[in-house]
């Protein structure tokens, strides 16, 4: 069926099962179906803090529980989400089986489910980046050999397993969204550990690397409307605006009322600390706060182009500053800044006039 899905009956509400519902994306996620109307069932495998007091179901487990295909009977929609992200060598083995394994076991679950449709959650990472810079959309893919570090290469054979789904005749979207900013970046993700180092004055400098960034919001948005209007076997990026680094920082300090860094450190600097810190000290017990592949994919301008999402699922665009102002406020709410001096507002009120 190439477009979204008839209502399982008419005026019913519609029911998800969302795997990594505690996480960044998936918590807004499921704020976005609840929102929508939607009843959820959300997979956890702890208390799920960033789900407190929504009215959802909680159901305990992991991607690999024999039940799995019990509790999501029902359901008109499986969202998986669930992902593991580490760009240590030493995670590589856990990387493949919770990244490619899981999802193999998700996709096996909804289809003994009878689910009508899934919705994968793959990541640009699987897609890779054009060698001149420019931006990738969903028709380009690097070969996976040159996918710097196993968290790209297990996204690449994970996004594998969903279109082995689909050809076999399972009912797969698979949406790849960019560099998510916004509320609810509990754990933090690399992303939301740049914006609270930044916040608690620990980011000196800057390196010459660049991503796509949008509203964690509108990347939770672009699931359902995945669901809605997408086709079955496309993937779709969920993006919205590529900056660079120092671009990215430049707005953070407005949001944040603090200065942005202006030193750019040559590359060979973070990959002699990154290596020092992986190779070396690690092996007498320091657990180093760099890993060399973090370094190596800062060599890469990691640009994207969302038009396809915008223009087939209606992907909402809102300004990524507001994001970033969201993503301060909420760090400082919830006691990640040690140490900072003024407020978002105090940005909000700088930029306001210009979103």
């Amino acid at each position: 069926m190439p477009f979204g899905l008839p209502p399982n009956q008419a005026g019913a509400m519609k029911v998800a099962f969302v795997t990594g519902a505690s996480g960044f994306v998936g918590a807004n996620l499921v704020r976005e179906l609840l929102d929508r109307g939607w009843r959820v069932r959300a997979l956890v495998r702890g208390d799920a803090p960033s789900l407190a007091g929504l009215d959802v179901e909680l159901v305990r487990g992991d991607l690999f529980a024999p039940a799995l295909a019990d509790a999501m009977r029902g359901c008109d929609a499986v969202f998986h989400v669930a992902a593991t992200y580490s760009l240590w060598r030493r995670d590589r083995d856990l990387l493949m089986r919770a990244n490619v394994e899981g999802t193999r076991s998700v996709l096996a679950a909804a289809r003994a489910a009878g689910i009508p449709r899934t919705v994968h959650t793959s990541s640009v990472a699987a897609i890779g980046v054009r060698p001149n810079g420019a931006p990738a959309d969903e028709s380009y893919q690097s070969p996976p050999e040159s996918l710097i570090g196993a968290y790209k290469r297990s996204k690449y054979f994970a996004e594998a397993e969903a279109r082995r789904a689909f050809e076999a005749g399972q009912d797969v979207v698979i949406v790849n969204p960019t560099t998510p900013v916004g509320p609810w970046d509990a754990k933090p993700t690399p992303t939301g550990e740049i914006v609270v180092r930044f916040l608690n004055g620990r980011m000196p400098a800057y390196v010459d690397t660049g991503l796509n960034v949008a509203d964690v919001r509108d990347v939770a948005a672009g699931h359902v409307l995945a669901y809605e209007r997408g086709v079955a076997g496309e993937r779709y990026i969920l993006g919205n605006e590529n900056l660079t680094l120092r671009a990215l920082l430049e707005r953070l300090a407005a949001a944040a009322g603090r200065p942005a860094p202006r030193i750019r450190l040559p590359r060979a600097i973070p990959l002699a600390y990154a290596m020092l810190g992986e190779y070396v000290l690690a092996r007498v017990g320091v657990v180093p706060d760099v890993s060399v592949e973090s370094v190596r994919m800062a060599k890469q301008r990691m640009f994207y182009s969302a038009q396809k999402a915008v223009r087939d699922l209606g992907l909402p665009q809102s300004p990524v500053t507001r994001a970033l102002l969201d993503a301060v406020t909420w760090f400082r709410d919830h006691g990640y800044v040690a140490r900072d001096s003024r407020h978002a507002e105090d940005g909000w009120r700088s930029l306001s006039s210009k979103l």
